[in-house]
């Protein structure tokens, strides 16, 4: 069967991995889903096309020949809008309770069927649609977030960068000022599975947000911890 044209307004995946049969297998799948598609072999050349592009989602693998994959993917939350999904081979629960909390949005072990793959780049784009119809600056205690840019500001206008898994968490507590969070609510807004991973996860994305916000980690003024039910947000929220 002959894929669909494609054309630049359709999503674009990179898809980074070594092996030549995943990258092709991946990009069959995606095409026939009707996405754009970059492959790479290498993290360096993938790099130096970031330059230039703008992905929508990538596809990361974990093991890569010439740098660290989590390294790498620790990188693109910082300073990638882009949705990152790593997909390796490495199967214990710590690989993938670390790759959430590098930053990474998803995590698929390998071997894998490449249907759930196409569904979950949908999933993610699905949220990202939700999240562009919707404002972008929010105004909270003298703080400014700039989801477009994925950057708090101070009073005194100094910048710190937040990743994209921490934005999440960030506009879900933005979203829902002075109202209790579950874990359950997080998990089903946030999508992944729930579980021990998925909570060390949150928890990790919750204590880097409170650093950057530079709460007091023994008595938080902004983030609460409702032990045994979730979190609360206790600031006033101004969207803009």
């Amino acid at each position: 069967m002959t894929p669909p044209e494609t054309s630049p307004d359709q999503p674009l995946i990179t898809i980074l991995d070594d092996e030549p049969e995943i990258r092709l297998m991946l990009a069959d799948a995606l095409n026939e889903a009707g996405f754009r598609t970059k492959g790479f072999a290498r993290a360096t050349e993938f790099e130096a096309a970031l330059k230039s592009t703008a992905p929508d989602v990538c596809l990361v693998d974990l093991g890569l020949p010439d740098k660290d994959g989590l390294a790498l993917v620790h990188r693109l939350a910082l300073e990638s809008g882009a949705a990152i999904i790593i997909i390796s081979g490495r199967a214990q629960v710590q690989d993938r309770v670390t790759g959430l909390e590098l930053g990474a949005d998803d995590y698929i072990i390998k071997p894998f069927d490449p249907a759930e793959v196409v569904a979950r780049v949908r999933a993610r784009l699905r949220k990202t649609r939700s999240e562009d119809k919707v404002s972008d600056t929010a105004r909270f205690a003298g703080w400014t977030a700039h989801f477009e840019r994925y950057v708090l500001t101070d009073s005194e206008g100094v910048e710190t960068p937040f990743s994209h898994a921490e934005g999440e968490v960030l506009r879900l507590f933005l979203e829902s000022p002075k109202r209790l969070v579950s874990r359950a609510r997080m998990q089903e807004i946030l999508g992944g599975a729930a579980g021990e991973s998925f909570d060390r996860a949150m928890d990790v994305r919750i204590s880097r947000l409170r650093t950057k916000l530079r709460e007091d980690p023994k008595n938080p003024r902004l983030i609460k911890t409702i032990y045994g039910a979730g979190y609360i947000f206790l600031g006033d929220v101004k969207w803009e």
